[in-house]
């Protein structure tokens, strides 16, 4: 395999070592040619604009590839039959550079707006993928079945799946809109940011010049349900759950929280809402264990079970913080920034409890007209320690918040049956 490859390695990180960046990016320009490409490729580093690699966490799987002989270090992706399935934007909101910070809003645009650049050798990538695909789940089967759901034909499926437009969302980060969105200086941000990749990224403090930062985290997908023009038409209703992942109880149905159970609710919500002729939609985050990730949450769940008195509400959030030190990393502020991709302005009904998530797209200027909780049913005997702790915390109840003596009572298994 030829790789085009030297013995001599490049280093990128001071902005003299290099001819300025020949693809400039103007953040909020509504005009994509003048925006700028997205570029983060490795392969030929004169042309990168950006901070990182596309991929995220995934290009340390393509350095393996490339390292094993799998994967040839120039290949250039063949975009060919790629473009989105349906038309998403623009919207007004994209040309606002504090409205959207986290995401190139242009992402799934790319191929066919630099074609040009591509057919002269600029590996540029789209950072946004839209497909349609259909969704298959047993708790779908079973709304049908108790006749919660109707099988209309072209929304649910006489076979009881559920047709959905989706797509998958890479992070971009614009450093300047980040700063602000969380009212730090950039020059702190950039600094906290290398510090805590272990210097991963030197560019981050050595390139004021470069404002674009790929970050190695997970994504966003985001399901929609109906006619995607819908989500912005003002005359058209909304029903949106913001999911962050669950892995345990999401896939494998894990008891302890109501995370899968909420997101079923979700989805079937969204069925209804565009079976009436608006829209549904789900964004599922990949925000693993509040963004801690999955081996502190698995230390937290042994530190509920095993603390003096059993799992307990009282101290639900408290044991969380003692393993991670600090309750929640998720920062919702980020979150709102798709729901302007997709151009939406209300939300009829929101699916959440949350009062992180409700603050965040409020704040945002998106108008909620009414918030849906979980119904008591559907909570799982292990999960009330969850979600008596977080009612009593701010979350959204239509009920009355749970009193002292519900918030210290045992809940959950005690230590001897766990």
């Amino acid at each position: 395999m030829s790789t085009n490859r030297s013995s001599h390695i490049r280093l990128t990180s001071h902005p003299g070592a290099q001819a300025p960046v020949r693809f400039p990016i103007r953040w909020g320009e509504a005009d994509p040619r003048k925006r700028g490409p997205i570029i983060g490729t490795v392969a030929n580093a004169a042309d990168r604009n950006t901070i990182g690699t596309h991929g995220g966490s995934y290009s340390l799987y393509r350095a393996l590839a490339v390292s094993s002989g799998a994967l040839n270090p120039i290949q250039r992706p063949d975009l060919r039959n790629t473009s989105p399935v349906v038309t998403i934007g623009p919207h007004p909101q994209w040309s606002d550079p504090a409205r959207i910070v986290s995401l190139d809003p242009f992402g799934h645009m790319a191929a066919e707006i630099f074609a040009k650049e591509i057919a002269e050798g600029v590996d540029i990538r789209p950072t946004i993928a839209i497909t349609k695909a259909r969704l298959t789940m047993a708790e779908l089967h079973e709304a049908i079945r108790l006749e919660r759901l109707s099988i209309d034909g072209e929304i649910v499926r006489e076979n009881g799946d559920v047709s959905v437009t989706k797509a998958a969302i890479d992070p971009v980060w614009h450093i300047p809109g980040i700063a602000a969105r969380f009212s730090v200086s950039e020059e702190q941000l950039r600094r906290t940011l290398f510090e805590q990749t272990g210097g991963m990224y030197p560019e981050l403090v050595t390139r004021p010049d470069l404002d674009v930062f790929l970050p190695p985290i997970g994504g966003t997908t985001i399901y929609i349900f109906g006619d995607p023009a819908a989500l912005s038409d003002p005359g058209r209703t909304l029903a949106c759950r913001v999911h962050d992942e669950c892995n345990g109880s999401d896939v494998f149905g894990s008891d302890i929280c109501t995370c899968r159970p909420y997101l079923i609710q979700g989805i079937e919500e969204a069925v209804r809402e565009a079976q009436k002729g608006g829209a549904g939609l789900v964004v599922y985050n990949r925000k693993e264990g509040r963004a801690l990730g999955e081996v502190t949450k698995f230390l937290v769940y042994n530190a509920r079970k095993r603390q003096e008195g059993g799992d307990q509400a009282a101290t639900y959030f408290e044991r969380t913080e003692c393993v991670a030190g600090v309750q929640d990393a998720r920062f919702q502020q980020l979150m709102p920034d798709v729901l302007h991709w997709l151009g939406i302005r209300r939300i009829d009904r929101f699916i959440s409890m949350s009062d992180m998530k409700y603050d965040a797209i409020t704040g945002s200027g998106i108008e909620i007209v009414e918030r849906v909780p979980i119904p008591e049913e559907l909570i799982p005997s292990d999960a009330r320690v969850e979600i008596d702790a977080k009612k009593a915390a701010g979350y959204f109840s239509p009920t009355a918040r749970p009193s002292s003596d519900d918030l210290t009572r045992t809940v959950g298994r005690s230590l001897e049956k766990y």
